[in-house]
């Protein structure tokens, strides 16, 4: 329609018809309207200067109390404006008492906990009760309580021998492994903080990170060590070949108290550089707790640990079975990627409890065989949306098990929302209600309450918020604000999140409203990718989006050039994978001569070309069935018109997740099993074909 709401002011005196033709006149209803737009507000006013307003809508798209609500709005606006006719409308408070007081009590768990432990006393606790119960599988080791306990015991007194403590920050690089859990938990039972540095991730990255933590001490494995950027004054204890045999076993009596700090996980930065947020035990203790408490883990269950370390849905999964007498059973390196080896470990260690980014989530719903994952009870899913569509897809293949849909950033120990999935037809799926101790406000720009079903920033409060960022007051003081609804002097955490309350008390997630974007549940702040392009010395300007393509949302960068300079983009991405984790790559990058502006002298991103994912070699046709085969179903996948022989995955588009598909598609369609990270090791088509046995795949037509 041209368009959807009308706004109509009339003036009505009926009194000329009386006074000078003497007429009788009387209103007369003509029954039921239809509503000729979306909504419609007339407003009249009569001769005595009453003014009557009446709403129109369609009840299609409106329900009769959402314009109940919005005619009390009117009339609150309309009063504020006539006693006060200075005030700006923004300022004007719209709801009732009885409105304030719903969202209160949607929007505060008053649940608390007051006998908080640090959570290695928990886990300590078990290994008194349970010292023979099996704590920790990995591959085909086992550790019992007593024998993890143990081993972390050992680990956690040579820390303390060396300076750890409560306040001090541990730096741990390590692939996952028996070391890896090992030496978090001997880092919280010497009473310090763990900050973990992916090896996967740049050197450039892992220096700036040591850097800034301020770390004295880092632990890392042989094969790690190497990968890690060179520091004289960085003490460095390799795990895998550390004797530890003369430290005592006993547990440590290290005084934590609850505001000490817990871990540091390190989050994509807007200034350019990522920053640490700083979590508390206490908080720790509260969102684990609440989990207990909600899902009810026993000695029964293993919950597998597969998420990367350096993102915070890993401390619950190394630390709720532990804490609970449950089995914690580690994926190997590299196995969080494949949905192949995901179902095996799954079978392997009967795991009743695992997590999945929603992205990653439907990549193992797509693969074939995954019906026989009957020990599944429960999947958590939080990082990005959950789509009704991934919900249904569960309630389907694996119906056996429970769906839950976790929100909550970094900044607030892990997750302060939850919903739990049911199969009722509706077309979105919420992130729910605060957690334990946890208060969530939807706030307009001026800080007021936004009304049920109005588009508003979540602003978090209680015991999960972190400190703030490691070393970075400025920063933290403008993301955590003062607390306009308590009186005790809290802070509440802008989260940038755009959500909104539905008619069941239930918080819907809508989207960012800054430059923030989630790639396959990872974080990302766009600026801190653009600010790596723009200190490149040939371009001059540089812009980043996300934008939907076959495999999910992909990196797009858009450049120009400095005067005079030329930008190959192969060098230019390959730099920047210098700097940046893989995810933060750009896709592709366009180089144009100029960036499109608006009015206001900002980029225009809405002008921005479409982009095209080509390859950068000269195209030649695959040779042979097998190369055939493969590049057929590559360019489905990504996309794209063709593949050619010596073209790379990745520089077409691809991503781990559309590995994947791929992966999925050569097992479905030939019966053909490749593991996801020969993708990464062989990408072009060519060296990828002659990985595989000769016959293993045949071109079909259709």
């Amino acid at each position: 329609p041209l368009f959807e709401v009308m706004f109509n002011h009339l003036q009505r005196d009926l009194s000329p018809l009386q006074r000078r033709l003497g007429w009788s006149v009387s209103e007369m209803s003509i029954g039921n309207e239809h509503a000729q737009f979306e909504l419609t507000v007339d407003t009249v006013k009569d001769a005595d200067g009453l003014v009557s307003v009446s709403f129109t809508y369609a009840e299609e798209l409106f329900e009769a109390e959402t314009i109940e609500r919005m005619a009390g709005h009117y009339v609150a606006v309309l009063q504020a404006l006539a006693e006060r006719p200075e005030q700006a409308v923004g300022d004007v408070e719209l709801l009732s008492d009885a409105e304030r007081q719903q969202l209160k009590s949607w929007g505060e768990n008053a649940t608390r906990y007051p006998n908080a432990e640090p959570v290695h006393r928990l886990i300590e606790r078990q290994a008194r009760v349970h010292p023979e119960a099996v704590a920790l599988l990995f591959g085909d080791e086992a550790l019992t309580y007593a024998e993890l306990n143990a081993q972390a015991n050992r680990l956690a007194h040579r820390l303390i021998k060396l300076g750890v403590g409560p306040e001090v920050k541990v730096g741990i690089a390590v692939e996952r492994s028996i070391e890896m859990v090992v030496g978090l938990l001997a880092i919280l039972k010497a009473g310090g903080a763990y900050v973990p540095l992916d090896p996967e991730y740049p050197a450039d990255r892992l220096a700036y990170m040591v850097e800034d933590s301020g770390i004295g001490l880092l632990l890392t494995q042989r094969g790690v060590k190497d990968r890690l950027p060179a520091d004289e004054e960085l003490a460095v204890l390799e795990l895998d070949g550390l004797d530890l045999s003369n430290e005592p076993t006993h547990n440590p009596e290290v005084a934590v108290h609850g505001e000490n700090l817990a871990y540091v996980i390190y989050t994509s930065g807007s200034t350019g550089r990522p920053k640490g947020a700083a979590n508390r035990h206490r908080s720790l203790y509260n969102r684990l707790e609440w989990m207990q408490q909600a899902y009810g883990l026993t000695e029964s269950d293993t919950v597998l640990q597969k998420t990367p370390f350096s993102f915070d849905v890993s401390v619950w999964e190394f630390f709720w079975p532990l804490m609970t007498g449950a089995r914690l059973a580690v994926a190997k390196p590299g196995d969080h990627r494949d949905p192949q080896r995901l179902v095996e470990l799954i079978r392997q260690h009967h795991v009743t409890t695992l997590h999945f980014v929603p992205s990653m989530m439907q990549a193992f719903l797509a693969h074939e065989g995954i019906e026989a994952c009957t020990s599944l009870t429960r999947i958590v899913c939080s990082g990005e949306a959950l789509s009704a569509e991934a919900q249904n897809d569960v309630f389907k293949r694996l119906p056996q098990a429970g769906l839950y849909n976790l929100y909550g950033p970094t900044e607030a120990a892990i997750d302060v929302t939850h919903w739990t999935c049911r199969n009722d037809g509706r077309s979105q799926v919420p992130i729910g209600q605060p957690i334990s101790d946890i208060q969530t406000h939807v706030l307009d720009e001026g800080l007021n309450l936004a009304p049920l079903g109005v588009a508003g920033e979540l602003y978090l409060g209680g015991i999960g918020l972190a400190r703030g960022y490691l070393g970075r007051s400025g920063l933290s003081a403008e993301r955590f604000v003062a607390d306009p609804f308590g009186g005790d002097g809290g802070r509440l955490y802008r989260t940038g999140d755009l959500v909104r309350w539905n008619g069941e008390g239930q918080l819907e997630y809508l989207g960012r409203i800054d430059h923030q974007v989630k790639i396959r549940g990872f974080r990302i702040e766009l600026g801190e990718v653009e600010a790596q392009l723009l200190s490149q010395p040939e371009v001059r300007e540089a812009v980043v989006v996300a934008k939907e393509g076959p495999g999910g949302a992909r990196l797009v960068g858009y450049v120009s050039a400095q005067a005079g300079q030329a930008i190959e983009v192969g060098e230019l991405r390959e730099r920047l994978g210098q700097a940046l984790p893989d995810y933060m790559v750009p896709s592709v990058i366009v180089v144009l001569e100029s960036l499109p502006l608006n009015a206001n002298g900002k980029v225009d991103r809405k002008a921005l070309p479409e982009p095209g994912f080509e390859s950068g070699h000269e195209y030649e046709a695959p040779q042979g069935e097998v190369e055939e085969a493969l590049a057929k179903i590559w360019a489905e996948v990504l996309g794209v018109e063709r593949v050619g022989r010596h073209d790379n995955f990745f520089e077409l588009g691809g991503h781990s997740l559309m590995a994947v598909q791929v992966a999925a598609f050569m097992v479905s369609r030939h019966a053909c099993v490749v593991p996801v990270r020969t993708f990464f090791e062989t990408p072009v088509l060519e060296a990828f074909a002659a990985h595989l046995p000769s016959g293993s795949l045949r071109l079909v037509t259709s």
